[in-house]
């Protein structure tokens, strides 16, 4: 799909895709435009070529962000998306919270990483560190330097949630 031998930049290959498919229709107005995390699988480049190529039709005005929520199609105030009653953080913050109550993410074992993260959610970084900070505040989990971040011990946990 993308010409790695050709003249023309992979980023701006990639931002002449993603414009076909918001003039076919394939990506309508106030939907998602692909995470960079997506991009990066389905077209196998680097972050800063999905970042860059976003950028593009950012600068066109094909598309805005919203900070912790994504990349949209058409001018910000233009035709919305579906409005999300819980921001994407705060999703993200309660599946951890279920695993942990469930039992799958262990007292003072790590929890996944942020790129693990970032990919199962299919968000930016950013989104996954606001997510983790939200349960470092509540005393879901803690942060050891240089070693990641780890599930607090059940008598730490927030007023109501210890011991299930």
């Amino acid at each position: 799909m993308l010409d790695h031998e050709g003249d023309t930049h992979l980023y701006l290959q990639v931002a002449e895709i993603i414009r076909r498919r918001i003039s076919d229709g394939a990506i309508r107005p106030g939907s998602a435009v692909p995470s960079e995390s997506k991009l990066r699988k389905e077209f196998g480049i680097a972050r800063t070529t999905a970042r860059r190529a976003v950028r593009v039709l950012r600068d066109e005005g094909l598309v805005h962000a919203i900070p912790g929520e994504g990349t949209f199609v058409g001018p910000p105030g233009g035709p919305r998306r579906a409005n999300r009653s819980t921001p994407l953080y705060r999703e993200i913050a309660d599946d951890l919270t279920t695993r942990i109550t469930r039992g799958d993410l262990k007292p003072r074992r790590p929890i996944p990483s942020e790129t693990a993260l970032v990919q199962r959610h299919g968000v930016a970084r950013e989104t996954v560190r606001r997510a983790v900070g939200l349960l470092r505040e509540q005393g879901w989990v803690y942060t050891v330097p240089q070693r990641g971040t780890y599930v607090n011990p059940p008598g730490e946990w927030p007023e109501g949630n210890s011991g299930l």
